[in-house]
């Protein structure tokens, strides 16, 4: 029997990968081979040899008990391995052949055929197998799924091997994400003397353009630009995401999809900043966060 999957809770696992296994029994030899890449949801393909249909439960429970996300296509070849001493003789084709033959006895350069040669000819002689018994057949189908089974093994294996690869890049730009909110954090307490500069600028085209504006309206002016420039609650936002995609990488398990949540948070605190922005500088910061972000969500799109 396959040994069955042990939960690994503390490890992330990729959608993508590829694996095979091999069994056979006293009349037959078979071969899984599973191929996964990137999806959405769980869509799991069967491709089953004619006979065999009542494999695919079996199969799509053993994949479902195993993955969430992924795209997974499994494909069975089987063929017979124990063809005994019975066989069909294709009489009709075999004479055809002899018939050609005779055509060209008296051509130059043509030996005549040989009967084994003949016999040899693809299609003449066919093995016949004996039809299986219910019990025979019953133990291959389950001798197909235990394969099955540890081709889903191996997979997910992969799969686990390939999402502790994927934990260290996603860390990688998690840090770059930490960075430049750093770099926020000091723009922002450095604005103060930045909004001065440009409030004093705004005013004094105000007062130049409208000699005696009434002082509700450079309240106004005041308040608009104060608004516009402030962006404590979206650095606030975007530090509490990070940690919270920190907690995530930390848990592992199938958190791909609340990882990609996560990266479209990133992602809106990052473009409102860079449309609040007063400063170049700041702004800056905020196109290189948009940046990482994208490369960070792009990689979790290969999590489950």
């Amino acid at each position: 029997m396959v040994a069955r999957e042990r939960k690994t809770a503390a490890r992330l696992s990729s959608m993508t990968g590829f694996s095979r296994a091999s069994g056979r029994d006293a009349r037959h030899e078979w071969v899984w081979e599973i191929k996964c890449v990137n999806g959405r949801g769980l869509d799991v393909r069967c491709r089953l040899p004619a006979g065999l249909d009542m494999l695919e439960t079996a199969a799509r429970a053993a994949a479902t008990a195993r993955f969430s996300r992924g795209n997974l296509t499994m494909t069975l070849r089987a063929t017979p391995v124990d063809v005994g001493a019975s066989v069909k003789v294709d009489r009709q084709l075999l004479e055809r052949l002899l018939d050609v033959a005779r055509e060209y006895r008296d051509a130059p350069g043509v030996l005549p055929p040989r009967l084994d040669g003949l016999l040899s000819i693809r299609g003449v002689i066919e093995p016949v197998e004996k039809a299986a018994t219910g019990e025979e057949l019953s133990a291959r189908v389950e001798a197909m799924v235990e394969t099955l089974e540890t081709a889903l093994d191996e997979l997910r294996a992969a799969r686990l091997a390939e999402g502790d690869r994927l934990k260290e890049i996603l860390r990688g730009h998690v840090a770059e994400i930490e960075e430049l909110a750093t770099k926020v954090v000091g723009y922002v307490a450095a604005l103060p003397e930045s909004l001065s500069a440009r409030l004093d600028e705004r005013l004094s085209g105000i007062l130049d353009a409208r000699p005696g504006l009434p002082e509700d309206r450079l309240a106004q002016e005041l308040a608009a630009l104060l608004v516009k420039s402030d962006v404590k609650e979206e650095v606030d936002r975007l530090a509490a995401h990070v940690e919270a995609v920190g907690e995530l990488l930390a848990e592992g398990g199938a958190v791909g999809r609340r990882l990609d949540f996560l990266a479209q948070e990133l992602n809106r605190e990052a473009s409102t900043l860079c449309a609040k922005a007063v400063d170049v500088s700041l702004a800056r910061v905020g196109l290189d966060l948009k940046a990482v972000i994208d490369r960070f969500r792009e990689q979790v799109q290969n999590l489950e």
